[in-house]
Order: structure tokens, then sequence, then C-alpha cells
């Protein structure tokens, strides 16, 4: 099993939805980062289930640094983060045993680990793991943020409800990194958890669309071919569970456009090279080009529901019926998006670090 991702910053995490706690070694990080462990908590918080629209499962996600930081300062060594379980209710999942719940990995599990996976809660293929994610993306994101990168996500749709787009990015990254629920109008963030909680009320669930801007970074990351920025994030971002889709700057919608609406144009601002009304998100051949990087993340439904659905014995080798038993999510998208930010921010500090080297959040570029 490949549990790591990054080149020069690498992240390994391990861990089980049920089992002892979550660790994740984050390497590569410059020495000399200050820890905030206030920010990690925040970011942690964000990505909590709270009230009707999440989960019931709490946990208190305290984590432990346990090596790479000494005296509040990243050391240069690998960062070791270890977040506890403490409250699982494995007796929920004994059916899971044999029976495979659709749209799981219950049976690919299965087919791959011979039986020997750990099936409580999803094991090491649920949501859960993306807790300590994000307590090391929080790291990564302290790292950007000293060289004024910031990424800020909200939720463009949640089932049938859309939020406004960005408008001026600074203002509105800096407003939605304030909020648990992510969204740049208030009304919509009613009528969204209103359809959250209907789909809860008809033991359905819904998904939805995250957009991330990301503000600050310098032209020249990425490179041609097969390690195009787009290539190597939407990588990170399709491993995040749930992720179904992943465009950058106008997607499939510039299929039905032509080619002047899409370029955008090129101007001289303050004595720099400047994208103007540039539709491919931020990037051109690969490579950003010092736009704000702009991309999309669709969200699915999260599979377990409490209808009744058609499944089978895996045992046995029989069709049967499954009404979903534990503790589960509506609706996953809002939880997600700070999921979405910490593998960003992991993604783009290998990429920083590939382009210049690693000292760079120390060093000027």
């Amino acid at each position: 099993m490949k549990s790591s991702f990054g080149q020069s910053v690498n992240i390994s995490i391990t861990g089980e939805s049920h089992g002892a706690g979550l660790v994740a070694v984050l390497s590569g990080l410059t020495p000399g980062i200050k820890i905030d462990e206030e920010y990690i908590r925040r970011c942690l918080s964000q990505r909590a289930p709270m009230g009707k629209i999440s989960t019931p499962r709490q946990e208190a996600d305290e984590f432990e640094i346990l090596s790479g930081v000494f005296e509040g300062f990243t050391t240069g060594t690998p960062i070791t983060i270890l977040i506890r379980n403490t409250n699982t209710k494995s007796k929920d999942y004994s059916e899971m045993a044999s029976t495979a719940r659709p749209g799981h990995a219950d049976f690919t599990a299965d087919v791959k680990y011979h039986g020997f996976q750990d099936y409580r809660g999803g094991g090491h293929f649920s949501g859960r793991i993306t807790a300590v994610l994000v307590a090391a993306g929080a790291i990564a994101r302290l790292a950007l943020k000293n060289k004024g990168i910031e990424i800020g996500t909200h939720i463009a749709k949640c089932g049938t409800v859309s939020d406004r787009a960005f408008e001026n990015a600074v203002d509105d990254i800096r407003t939605l990194n304030e909020k648990y629920f992510a969204v740049l109008s208030d009304e919509s963030a009613e009528a969204m958890q209103a359809e959250i909680l209907n789909a809860a009320d008809e033991g359905d669930s819904i998904g939805g669309v995250l957009e991330t801007a990301v503000l600050g970074l310098p032209a020249g990351l990425g490179e041609p071919w097969f390690d195009s920025m787009e290539s190597v994030l939407a990588h990170f971002l399709f491993s995040i569970p749930g992720i179904k889709g992943v465009e950058f700057g106008g997607g499939f919608a510039v299929a039905r456009m032509k080619g002047s609406q899409v370029n955008g144009s090129l101007r001289i601002e303050d004595g720099k090279i400047t994208p103007v009304n540039d539709l491919s998100g931020g990037v051109n051949g690969g490579i950003t080009n010092g736009d704000i990087l702009k991309f999309r993340c669709a969200v699915r439904p999260t599979p377990t529901i409490f209808k009744e659905q058609n499944t089978v014995d895996m045992k046995n080798l029989a069709d049967k019926t499954l009404s979903a038993k534990g503790r589960h999510d509506p609706a996953i998208v809002h939880r997600v998006r700070a999921v979405v930010d910490s593998a960003t921010a992991i993604t783009l500090c290998d990429m920083l670090a590939q382009r210049y080297g690693t000292d760079w959040a120390k060093e000027e570029f």
C-alpha cells in the first residue's frame, strides 16, 4: 500500500476509523516555521462535525506533535502528529464484516486485502483519517502564510443551492477562514443547511461543489506534461474520500465557449506581467502564471444512508438488503472544505520546495 505523497515535501498517513489513533508524518518542511497550535486547532474545528447537519460522532481531535518541533519551531526533521480516537462504537459495524455497503469500499477492500482489512467504520478508507491530514496541512499553511500565500475554499453549491462567486478574493478568503460553514452569502448558508436537514429527515444524503482560490503564488510553479500544477494537485485532491471531480478555471464550461472568451489577456501592472480575465485558473502549460489559482471539487453525497438498499453477503455470495446503522453525515461537503485546504497547502509546499529549494519559506523567491 502506498500511503505517502510528495517529492521534496512529503506526507505519510496511517490509521483506521476505529483503531487506536491516526498518525501523519510531514517531511521536508523548512526549519524555523513558528508553530501556532491554536491555528491548528482552528483548522481541525472546521473539519469537525457540528449540529444536525453532521454525524453525531464527536471526537476531541486533540493532537500531539511527537517530533520535528522544538521550542515552538519546526526543526527541519520529519514532523510526526498523533490524534487518538476516543469515541468509537465498533458494534455498529459488526454486520459489515460480510455485508458490502453500496457506494463504499467494503467490496473492493475485501478483494484487495483478502478479508483481513479493518472493516469498522470503513477502516483505513474512512474520512476519519482526514483529521490528521488537516492537522499536518495546517502546519503547511503556516509555512505558506510566511510567504503571503493564502488559501480559501467555499461551498459553491450544496444540493440545489448555489453560493455567490469569489469577488474580492483577499477579503473573501479571510472571511471564509473565520467560518465553520464556509459560504460567502449568509442566505446561501441557511438554504444549504435546510437542504441537508431535509435529506437527513428522509434518511438520505446530498453532495456539493467546493471552489478554492489561492492568492500570492508566484509564476513558474509546475512542469509541462506529467508534473503540471493541475495534475499534481488533482492527484492529491482525488485521494480525498468523496471527491469525484476536479476542474480548474472555467473547467468543463470552456467547452461551450470560444477562444476569445477563454484566453483572457495580459497587461503590465506595477511593473509586472499580469493575466486578466483568464479562465485557465491561474495555470498555463501546467505552470502557474501568477494569477489567482482557482479550482473546484465535486463532493459526492455521503454513501451511508438510512434508506434500505440492495447489496450482497460477500461470504455467502447471496443477495440481501441493508439498512445502515451507526452515526453518519447527511452531507460531508462542509467538512471536506478543510481537507481540500490542507491537501492544497501540502501540494504547494512540495512544488515550492522543488522550485526554490527546501529553505524556500525563509529565502526570497
